[in-house]
């Protein structure tokens, strides 16, 4: 089939929905079809065989689109909107796969132009406009309608975690909602080497953050839980990504709670060290306040055989448990005791850390997300491939 996907963001970016959309679209063209991407005009260029990449033309003084719904955003889908309109008249797909807030322009291109429709859902748009704009609860309720129509009139939903699953199955029937976690990240096999993160850490456990800095994150909390913590207690915390800014907040923070050789707060990685970096770690956390969709880092968390320190909210229960994981209240006090427990007990961390990465082989491989994939897309075409049998997490 020829597909035409949607993907309104800047890319490539090494964050979630971007890798996510870079695998999906890697792998449909894997599977014999013509695959053409359309992004923001922000990013940088990435190989996709398989993959024609167009961006949308610059919208005057837009730049640095933000994570999250912005003025900015909505300024580029309106440039997005015409633009895909040029592809569709040039390239006469079968599919639009539309991700996040696309499926609501590409659903009337859709019946314009006579494809079918894949909405790939990363999130819950209407919970995010609150989460951002309280003030604006009283119009979400738009959103939402607009999200439930779309579910009901798309073709195919695929949806990245079992809350959103379950929003879609309000509008859509059970056989046309698929769900395609986000898998753990696999580094290069040959790779330069990364910094050692151990570095003033001495005989401590290293905790490890990895992640963006935005609030929503919670590692303002985790700053906090290390300065509860008696000085003997203390890990070495070590926090990679952010924005130069959030990282100067972060660090003073720190630097405010009288942190100083307890945390380094180090910037941004490439992503191909992730695995390298995630070994050096004893504890892995994900202080995450709130949310639905489960961090893509979570996956390669599981998968690195580490403890996992998280916070108790459906963005993580949804996929971890007290088997896998030291689930805790999102509080600073609540943190700091699952840091005083895991560092105190390294029988409890083994333990944690190999029953998360038995999970991560079983249900969050690249394989498995593949094979999901194609399911999925057999909905629209029973010659797009054979389906696989059920792994654990869908037979569940």
């Amino acid at each position: 089939m020829k597909i035409l996907m949607l993907a309104p963001q800047p890319f490539y970016e090494e964050r979630g929905t971007p890798i996510a959309v870079r695998m999906a679209a890697e792998a449909l063209a894997a599977q014999g079809h013509e695959v053409a991407l359309l992004s923001f005009h922000e990013g940088r260029d990435v190989p996709m065989p398989g993959v024609r990449h167009h961006r949308i033309a610059a919208p005057p003084g837009v730049r640095n689109v933000p994570i999250g719904f912005s003025l900015g955003k909505l300024v580029c889908d309106l440039w997005m909107f015409f633009a895909a309109i040029g592809l569709l008249r040039r390239y006469r797909p079968d599919v639009i796969h539309a991700v996040e807030e696309a499926a609501f322009f590409a659903l009337p291109l859709s019946r314009l132009f006579g494809t079918r429709l894949v909405y790939d859902a990363d999130s819950i748009l209407s919970e995010q406009i609150v989460e951002k704009w309280p003030k604006a609860r009283a119009i979400a309720w738009i959103v939402e309608r607009c999200e439930q129509f779309a579910f009901r009139r798309s073709d195919l939903v695929i949806a990245v975690c079992p809350a959103i699953q379950q929003s879609a199955s309000r509008s859509a029937a059970a056989d046309r909602i698929h769900l395609l976690p986000d898998v753990a990240m696999e580094g290069p096999a040959t790779a330069a080497p990364v910094e050692d993160l151990r570095l003033n850490a001495k005989d401590r456990p290293l905790a490890l953050y990895v992640g963006n800095l935005e609030s929503y994150q919670g590692v303002h909390l985790l700053i906090q839980a290390m300065a509860a913590l008696a000085p003997a207690e203390r890990p070495a915390l070590v926090v990679i990504g952010g924005k130069a800014d959030h990282v100067a907040q972060h660090r003073q923070l720190a630097l405010q709670c009288g942190l100083e050789g307890d945390v380094r707060l180090l910037g941004p990685r490439s992503l191909d060290g992730l695995s390298r970096y995630l070994a050096q770690a004893d504890i892995l956390c994900s202080p995450r306040l709130k949310g639905r969709n489960t961090p893509m880092k979570i996956f390669s968390y599981m998968a690195s055989g580490k403890a996992l320190l998280a916070t108790d909210i459906e963005s993580h229960s949804q996929v971890l448990d007290a088997r896998c994981a030291m689930l805790t209240p999102a509080t600073a006090q609540d943190l700091a005791q699952g840091l005083r427990r895991l560092c105190a007990d390294g029988a409890l961390r083994a333990r944690l850390g190999e029953a998360a990465a038995a999970r991560a082989r079983l249900d969050y491989g690249h394989a498995a997300f593949v094979d999901r994939l194609r399911r999925a897309y057999a909905v629209l075409s029973p010659d797009a491939g054979t389906p696989p049998s059920p792994t654990a997490l869908e037979a569940a």
